[in-house]
């Protein structure tokens, strides 16, 4: 199997995990609004969701459109970065359970959670997007859709912590 061919399988586990999320997130949405959560800047939503597909079909795109080689030691260090990220997303998931969304949903009178990887930073789960975005594409020397993630994801990221500090009755991080 070439490595293009791995990389697609790689490409669309990673596809699969993100529908997995969204139905963790539509769960947990019900849960919300049955208590009480308000969303709060759901503008700025659909520009995250089209970045992050974005990502996916650009990676795929530039492998084949490009002929971007896999070079080992940078594609397997690539890898390892994307795995660490969805290692940190998937504990920021356990750490919030019913709290944690794609949307910025929240739920009156709940303290803010402040075990697991919150304990040392405010928003672990964006330095996961942040990791992920960079390494994934990385992993078959996609590096301009790594580059145009990166710049796109900053711009919806920006918009996203503002709304969701604004939520939280947090300070300016």
């Amino acid at each position: 199997m070439t490595s293009q061919m791995w990389f697609t399988l790689l490409t669309a586990a990673v596809a699969a995990e993100r529908f997995a999320e969204l139905a963790v997130a539509t769960r947990h949405t019900r849960w919300a609004r049955a208590h009480g959560g308000v969303e709060h800047g759901p503008g700025h939503y659909p520009a995250m969701v089209a970045v992050h597909t974005g990502l996916l079909v650009g990676m795929l795109a530039e492998v084949r459109l490009a002929h971007r080689p896999f070079l080992p030691y940078a594609g397997c260090t690539a890898l390892a970065l994307a795995a660490g990220a969805q290692a940190l997303r998937w504990w920021c998931v356990g750490t919030l359970g019913k709290r944690w969304n794609t949307r910025v949903i929240v739920v009156p009178d709940l303290p803010l959670i402040a075990t697991g990887p919150y304990r040392f930073l405010r928003h672990p789960n964006y330095l996961a997007v942040v990791v992920e975005g960079a390494a994934l594409p990385m992993v078959h020397t996609a590096w301009l859709t790594a580059i145009a993630f990166t710049a796109a994801n900053a711009a919806v990221l920006a918009v996203r912590l503002r709304v969701e500090n604004t939520a939280l009755g947090l300070a300016p991080s």
